[in-house]
């Protein structure tokens, strides 16, 4: 079993770890704020490896006011501060899921901007951080301060993460089957037609990462094109009638398609895939012998609060029952249509 994000008290989190040993040389006060935060019963989020031995550690607190503690000044605003982030050296997917985590809360409580203060000398995290939108934009003391707008776009797909905008987006439906979806969307798990916004924030399995890749043999999906819309449609698992139990779940966000002929050889699809898909090996290396096989990379920006039914999809936004419900494209009304009556988190659509 891959290991999960999971909240802990200080007081329940072992100071002496060597996990710590960095933190304690970089910042002298290190254990005497680690103790006060004990005491104020304080929580961060911990992942630990299968030997129980720490491997990531995340606190952040909602900050509303002036920085005036960095150089240059920044005004008041409502801030989420990466208070202590810390994971294993090059370990850049655990990296990526913890921003995830990072944005998730972010949306929740609606902060104008996300900040970190970090040593230069961290160049993976720097970079990790930079990848995601956390721009430079001054000193504490000796550290760097990287700062995340929640508010604006700066039109790069990766940096913008997760919001997006819906101006000028082709938007398209893509089915998934239920035993692809559980894995592929874990917090987009159907248990019942309503999922409290709190739960987005909750870590469900190691499969929830800001990357998602897609294997499909429906020729019209080659027709994707970086940056369009794709709204995730969980097809009947059979436990009632498809008109409730088929459902729109996710908002994706087109990053690359990719034919066959893109890549150099079974290798190379292997080892594109299987950074971010879910299936195995064996299945990869046999669907790689189909010539109409198509791989969706994209980013995981939104997973609706309220579930989305085909009966929905064909009542009150006019889809036909007999189109191929694979693939098709969406109108603008019916796309806002779904998000609407997904009741998704405005923070996230910024037009």
């Amino acid at each position: 079993m891959v290991e999960q994000i999971l909240i802990r008290y200080f007081k329940d989190i072992d100071l002496y770890d060597p996990f710590f040993y960095p933190l304690k040389d970089d910042y002298p006060g290190f254990s005497g704020r680690f103790v006060k935060k004990s005491e104020e019963n304080k929580f961060a989020f911990v992942q630990y490896n299968q030997s129980n031995q720490l491997q990531a550690f995340l606190f952040l607190k909602i900050e509303d006011g002036e920085l005036d503690d960095i150089n240059p000044i920044r005004p008041q605003a409502k801030r989420l501060k990466v208070g202590t982030f810390k994971i294993d050296a090059h370990n850049t997917k655990l990296g990526e899921r913890f921003i995830k985590k990072i944005t998730d809360i972010a949306i929740v409580k609606n902060v104008d901007e996300i900040y970190v203060t970090i040593f230069s000398k961290h160049i993976g995290l720097v970079n990790l951080l930079k990848k995601y939108g956390f721009d430079y934009v001054g000193k504490k003391l000796d550290e760097d301060v990287l700062v995340k707008s929640m508010k604006e776009l700066s039109n790069d797909q990766l940096k913008d993460y997760p919001l997006i905008s819906l101006k000028d987006k082709r938007k398209f439906l893509l089915s998934i089957y239920p035993k692809y979806h559980t894995k592929l969307f874990p917090d987009s798990i159907l248990n019942n037609e309503e999922s409290y916004k709190y739960n987005l924030v909750k870590d469900v399995s190691y499969t929830n990462s800001i990357h998602k890749i897609y294997i499909c043999f429906m020729p019209d999906v080659a027709s994707l094109r970086k940056g369009d819309l794709i709204a995730i449609y969980r097809t009947n698992d059979y436990q009632g009638p498809a008109r409730y139990r088929s459902v729109v779940t996710s908002i994706c966000e087109v990053e690359e398609i990719k034919i066959k002929s893109d890549f150099t050889n079974i290798n190379d699809f292997i080892e594109y895939t299987n950074a971010y898909s879910i299936f195995d090996e064996s299945d990869l290396k046999g669907w790689y012998q189909k010539d109409n096989i198509i791989t969706i990379k994209m980013t995981y920006n939104i997973a609706l609060t309220k579930r989305v039914t085909r009966g929905y999809l064909l009542d009150s936004l006019g889809i036909s029952p007999n189109i191929y419900w694979g693939f098709f494209r969406l109108s603008d009304d019916q796309f806002q249509g779904i998000l609407e009556k997904g009741e998704i988190n405005e923070n996230i659509i910024i037009d």
